[in-house]
């Protein structure tokens, strides 16, 4: 990837633009977030929806060939829809590249049998309903650090405030990170201050929101920020490439996560969708390309976090009471 960090930041078009007479006002050097990762880093990257061993080398292999740097690795089916060996060889083929990996935890709401997630008001959506699937959640943690997975991804409050009492207890490693989903992602800046408290490591914003909103997040909470570059399709298709380099300027830290619009949903995966999976896979790395690439010709590529760094650094919680 060039090296853009000597070069002073331009906006797109913004010379063309100028010449007639249709330049943009200047941006406010008070909507800038003041918070970088612990590192000094302002963005990271994550490559989303990799469901198995199959797919992560499908992004391990493409990454190379394009030069694609990658922080963090997701996947969205649960550490229930994987064998302990195929959990196994993620860690290690994720350790081997010094690339977080993130399993999402446990039941959901709308793979439940409650009716209310097929309603139009969408009941209570993804969160786990009852004990039980709080129960689901906790069960797949402790399986998934057991095994070396040093991140986990969840979709409920209560899940969250649970495992983060869990690894301050040292039922799960202390180092393991959290982070809530896009699913469940909040909209306003009180909001994203209680998910920073009840215990989140890195946040995932829905990626409708405005400059300005990630601006606002920014005036109360330095907790890293995720959000979709290019959006799925069930999270609105929204594609925010030229807006790269403007996102990071308002909302970091930020891992810019490379979906992919138009495209069907491929949660829970399984052998059935795997030609589909590992398309979509290599074709998130190109589009993680095409951002960078982006970011570098209008010399907004510096600033990146180091590769291998994962903690996001202190934050503010919540006291547990013992």
């Amino acid at each position: 990837m060039t090296d853009a960090s000597a070069t002073a930041p331009r906006r797109p078009g913004e010379q063309a633009l100028t010449a007639l007479g249709l330049g943009a006002p200047a941006l406010d050097p008070a909507d800038a977030s003041p918070h970088t990762f612990p590192d000094g880093g302002r963005w990271r990257t994550e490559i989303p929806s990799c469901e198995g061993p199959e797919a992560l080398a499908v992004v391990l292999k493409e990454s190379s060939r394009l030069d694609v740097p990658i922080h963090r690795i997701s996947q969205g089916s649960g550490v229930w829809m994987l064998s302990d060996a195929e959990i196994t060889e993620m860690v290690e083929a994720t350790a081997a590249r010094d690339i977080e990996l993130c399993l999402f935890t446990g039941p959901r709401g709308t793979w439940d049998i409650g009716g209310s997630t097929r309603t139009d008001s969408g009941g209570g959506g993804l969160r786990a309903r009852g004990h039980d699937a709080v129960a689901g959640c906790v069960e797949d943690a402790v399986r998934a650090t057991e095994l070396g997975v040093k991140c986990l991804l969840v979709a409920d409050e209560g899940v969250l405030w649970t495992l983060h009492r869990a690894r301050s207890a040292g039922i799960i490693p202390a180092d393991t990170t959290l982070k809530v989903s896009a699913l469940v992602g909040p909209v306003n800046p009180a909001s994203f201050a209680v998910y920073e408290r009840l215990g989140a490591d890195s946040v995932n914003v829905p990626s409708d929101l405005t400059l300005d909103h990630l601006t606002e997040i920014r005036r109360v909470s330095a907790a890293p920020m995720d959000m979709y570059i290019e959006a799925p399709d069930d999270l609105g298709g929204y594609v925010r490439m030229y807006e790269v380099a403007e996102l990071i300027r308002r909302g970091a830290p930020l891992y810019l996560k490379f979906g992919l619009s138009k495209s069907p949903g491929i949660y829970p995966y399984g052998h059935h969708l795997r030609e589909l999976t590992l398309a979509t896979a290599k074709e998130r790395v190109r589009r993680g390309r095409l951002a960078l690439d982006l970011l570098a010709r209008h010399g907004a590529g510096g600033d990146m976090a180091p590769l291998g760094t994962r903690l996001p650094g202190s934050l503010n919680r919540f006291e547990i009471s013992s």
